[in-house]
């Protein structure tokens, strides 16, 4: 079985919770029993969550070695130069090393997302810009290192695609199965 997730802001990807409930978990959007998540998302983070039953293909989405594209939609602080984007490109240097290079593209028009709730703060003198990061590694909180790293904090970050499934026209907290 496979399902496919739209995480909402504030929800942690896993079904109990060890943090004094501060966070919403899967538990609370109806799942289906026996599906566990193929990766993660942190729970600032949103989009999709695939959820499966089946071990050897949750292995194969989450192994680095498959280097299978997630693709995310992050809102950064700034305005992205050429140098910026060229670097996240071509790698970027982390704490714990390297990254493998990433596909990355400005957008022209923000995304048609929901809302989030609570808002993300605005900034009058700081404009802010949507770019698109696909990547191939699946270390912690990676694409908000690496704009971080690059000067382009992330305020924002929608994960619209996990190797062959898509978010698509899925409400926050919706799910469907495949």
């Amino acid at each position: 079985m496979l399902v496919l997730f739209n995480k909402p802001y504030g929800t942690v990807s896993q079904f109990t919770s060890d943090d004094a409930n501060r966070h919403a978990t899967l538990a609370a959007y109806g799942l289906p029993k026996g599906v566990y998540p193929a990766g993660r998302l942190g729970h600032d983070s949103e989009g999709l969550l695939v959820l499966t039953d089946d071990g050897a293909l949750a292995a194969a989405i989450t192994s680095p070695q498959r280097r299978h594209w997630k693709r995310y939609c992050a809102q950064v602080e700034g305005t992205p130069a050429p140098e910026q984007l060229q670097a996240l490109r071509d790698g970027v240097a982390l704490k714990d090393g390297p990254t493998r290079p990433a596909r990355v593209e400005t957008l022209a028009t923000p995304p048609p997302f929901w809302p989030r709730v609570p808002p993300i703060r605005v900034r009058k003198t700081v404009p802010d810009h949507w770019i698109q990061i696909d990547i191939h590694e699946g270390r912690n909180r990676q694409v908000r290192r690496m704009t971080a790293a690059v000067g382009l904090p992330t305020l924002r970050l929608v994960r619209t695609r996990v190797w062959q499934w898509e978010l698509g026209d899925l409400a926050p907290g919706q799910w469907r199965l495949t």
